[in-house]
């Protein structure tokens, strides 16, 4: 096992070892950013009950408790704070060192992508495709923005563009673009366009959405009428690309992403039901895995992925 010479006199005064096993503070600082031994476990290739008997060893050198157990995950306590800010520069340091090794002999590890699926296939695969071209390798999964911000704490992602900013301090995350919603129909119900209260004049065409809840539509209404929605679904199906096609065949209206929408609006394929001076707008993020950067190809991924959002 290899040691790493990071003096931890500061850390405990029962028991101080010299030197403290470089394995151990991997996993501890993998375990200090996903929040869970669970979640770390993935990330560094063990098995739970390897990186729980690991940490346990470390509190035993350290003499000091690092993690309290919670019923879900752990809790950091004041030395466990004090040893991140010791050692993550220094691991983060060794493995972007051992990645550019990687990188001279003619080897990177793939980028580890995740999003909207939606936002995937029409804003970022066609902004990373030079990329790729030039040998870049990308592993891309789709899902809803909890669930890959949790896979991201436990190491299965290197960035995620979310929805929402992430919550906690943990996770680096920027402003990527600002995503425009719109209300639209097939051209058969464009006559709502000119209704003086489009709100009623929609009370007879069916509502299609993706989600039960009308998460969008209920926003549109409230920030852009004014008004609660009282409309229920006529369908329901969870993929914005149906939505789109559902709404194009003519089933009714949506409120969907402009991005999703542009080509059909351009083409008459679609029409916009309503203008609003300020239409609502919803703010994705780029958030990346702390120690990802070890990757430069990840660096690559985000810088490009930044400057392309800006004509998004």
């Amino acid at each position: 096992m290899t040691d790493i010479g990071i003096p931890m006199e500061d850390l405990g005064r029962e028991r101080t070892p010299s030197h403290v096993d470089l394995n151990l503070l991997r996993t501890f600082l993998a375990v200090y950013r996903a929040g869970s031994f669970t979640a770390a476990a993935p990330s560094l290739g063990l098995s739970q009950p390897t990186v729980t008997a690991q940490i346990r060893t470390l509190e035993q050198q350290t003499g000091r408790e690092l993690f309290t157990r919670l019923p879900r995950g752990v809790e950091p306590t004041q030395p466990a704070h004090e040893l991140a800010a010791q050692v993550a520069d220094p691991l983060d340091a060794l493995a972007s060192f051992q990645s550019r090794r990687g990188l001279l002999a003619g080897h990177t590890d793939p980028v580890h992508l995740a999003g909207p699926s939606e936002l995937l296939c029409v804003r970022v695969l066609p902004a990373l495709a030079p990329l790729v071209a030039e040998g870049v390798r990308l592993r891309v999964a789709t899902g809803l923005t909890e669930p890959l911000i949790e896979e991201l704490r436990a190491g299965r992602h290197d960035l995620v563009i979310a929805t929402r900013r992430p919550r906690g301090r943990a996770l680096v995350s920027v402003p990527l673009a600002d995503e425009e919603y719109v209300l639209v129909a097939a051209p058969a119900w464009a006559h709502v366009a000119g209704a003086a209260d489009p709100c009623a004049a929609l009370r007879d065409v069916p509502l299609i959405t993706y989600a039960e809840d009308l998460p969008i539509v209920r926003r549109y209404w409230r920030q852009v009428f004014g008004k609660q929605l009282s409309a229920a679904a006529a369908v329901t199906v969870p993929n914005l690309y149906a939505v789109v096609s559902a709404v194009n065949a003519g089933a009714g209206y949506s409120v969907l992403p402009r991005s999703l929408c542009e080509e059909y609006l351009a083409s008459g394929r679609l029409a916009l039901l309503h203008d609003p001076v300020e239409p609502p707008l919803n703010t994705l993020f780029l958030v990346q895995r702390p120690g990802a950067d070890a990757n430069p190809d990840v660096a690559q991924v985000r810088d490009r992925l930044q400057r392309a959002a800006r004509t998004w």
